[in-house]
Parts: C-alpha cells; sequence; structure tokens
C-alpha cells in the first residue's frame, strides 16, 4: 500500500504504555457486567474481560517504542485518515454526516467504555465511547501466528474495526444487540456471524476506493484476502482444537470472511452490504 510521505489522522490516542485497570467480571454482590466489543477474532465478546482484580501497570518511565513499531503507528494513522475521507464521501452521497472514530493504541491491557480488556482478545471497536483499540504487536501475530503479512492484511484489520463504527452510525448495532436476551446462544450467534461479515464488507468498500484512489499496489487485495481466510471461525477453532463446532462461529467461515470482503471490494457501495436478508452469508 502507498502510505509513506501521506496525512495521517489526529484521532489516534497514543496510550502505549499506560496500562489498564482491571475490574472483576461478576462475582461478589451477584452483578454481572455485560461487554460489548466487536473484536476481530473470534470468540464471545462478553468473556474478554479479567476476571481478577489489579491496579494499572503505568510507570513513571516514559514508553519506549522500537523505530520498526513507531512505523507501524503511523502506518495505521494513515490508513485511519484513509477511511476517514472514504467514509465520508460515502456518507455524504447519502444525506448523512460522517462521525470519525478514534483510534486507541495501546500495551498489554486498556481501559474502554465496554470495560477493560487485555491484548489477547485482539483488535476491537467499543460502541460504548466509539473507539477502536489495537495493540500494535497483533501485527506480528497476524504475520507469524495467522500467516498473513503484509501492510494491507493489517490496513484489513483497522478497515474492519471501521466497519463495525459504520454500523454503530447506521444503527445497525443498537437492532442486532438486544436480541442476545431474546434468543438463545446458538441463534444469537447466526446474527453474530451476519453482523461481522458486514463489517468485513465495509472492509471490502474501503478497500474499493482506495483501489480507486490508487492507493493499492500490486498483492495488496491478495493480503487482505489471506487475512480474511485466516481469522475464519472454522480456521482459528480447527488451528486450535483439532475441529470445528459451527454451532459456536461468531465471525463466519474462513471462505465467507473472503467473499464479503471482496464483495465490498467490488460493489463499492453500503447498499450491497445486507448480510442480514441474505438466506446464506
Amino acid at each position: 500500500m502507498k502510505w509513506k510521505g501521506r496525512r495521517g489522522s489526529s484521532n489516534v490516542e497514543d496510550r502505549r504504555g499506560m496500562g489498564g485497570k482491571t475490574i472483576a467480571a461478576g462475582g461478589g454482590i451477584g452483578g454481572i457486567i455485560l461487554v460489548l466489543l466487536f473484536t476481530f477474532l473470534g470468540g464471545d465478546p462478553s468473556a474478554l474481560l479479567n476476571g481478577f482484580e489489579g491496579s494499572s501497570t503505568q510507570s513513571g518511565e516514559p514508553y519506549q517504542a522500537t523505530q520498526q513499531e513507531e512505523e507501524l503507528a503511523d502506518f495505521v494513522s494513515v490508513v485511519l485518515a484513509d477511511t476517514e475521507e472514504v467514509w465520508s464521501e460515502v456518507f455524504e452521497e447519502q444525506g448523512m454526516k460522517y462521525e470519525e472514530p478514534t483510534l486507541v493504541l495501546y500495551t498489554d491491557s486498556v481501559q474502554s467504555a465496554c470495560g477493560t480488556s487485555s491484548s489477547a482478545v485482539g483488535p476491537f471497536y467499543c460502541p460504548g465511547d466509539q473507539k477502536l483499540y489495537i495493540d500494535l504487536s497483533f501485527y506480528k501475530e497476524l504475520q507469524q501466528k495467522f500467516k498473513a503479512p503484509g501492510d494491507f492484511a493489517m490496513a484489513y484489520v483497522i478497515a474492519h474495526e471501521v466497519g463495525h463504527h459504520v454500523q454503530t452510525l447506521l444503527g445497525t448495532s443498537d437492532e442486532i444487540m438486544p436480541l442476545r436476551n431474546q434468543l438463545s446462544e446458538t441463534e444469537f450467534n447466526k446474527y453474530l456471524v451476519r453482523f461481522e461479515l458486514q463489517a468485513d464488507y465495509y472492509a471490502g468498500v474501503w478497500a474499493h476506493h482506495a483501489q480507486g484512489m490508487d492507493l493499492l499496489e500490486e498483492g495488496d487485495l491478495d493480503e487482505a484476502l489471506t487475512a480474511a481466510s485466516a481469522v475464519g471461525d472454522d480456521t482459528i477453532q480447527e488451528r486450535s482444537r483439532g475441529y470445528s463446532v459451527p454451532e459456536s462461529f461468531t465471525h463466519g467461515t474462513s471462505e465467507q470472511r473472503k467473499s464479503w470482503f471482496y464483495k465490498g471490494y467490488e460493489n463499492g457501495t453500503i447498499e450491497g452490504g445486507d448480510t442480514f436478508k441474505t438466506r446464506d452469508p
């Protein structure tokens, strides 16, 4: 992706080295903390809180980032700026105004309006504060663990989380999430899959416009498709446990994630991304 020397976003909040205060996930007085995190990886968002009391890991020493990490921080800032430009134009065409989200860089753990979570959950979006959260060490994980190298693979990750922000602005999140209390876990998971696939579609919409802005280089699209495939529920489950359980899927299969990202890339419009009305996503 052509990004060096280009404008970065002003909506980046750097909390690296600050840590996050850990809170209890229930117990004691019998309270239940419901967490609403839209994560890039599979898993039940309600299980993402640390289950113990703790304190901030912040120290008096300023955070020392490596040169490679600083370059990656610059990269994600440029990608975020590109998403701002694209979605502002798309929303304007629809007679709407795009509200830009904030991207929070952190290390190890972070506090959001959705609670406290560790970097183990991967990149996520919290609708409560309309912020994206990412520990830049995920880039190495994407390369080594998920075998999805390349800068545009990381760009896809950011664009997916921005896709969740688009869902929040369009009211999709408010329509879908209350179903958690109305449906069985298995039935609600089906909605979560469609919800996540729509975020993949919106990531593809961004890629479509990035291509139109002559920002993509040879191989970039393949990098994004490889990343989408690598984080499918079936692929993740089979790698970790040797088999997959379709009833527990919350993000979609590798083929579904690739397919909906590519549909967004081909269409470039919001209208083509209604994953909830299609019979088979």
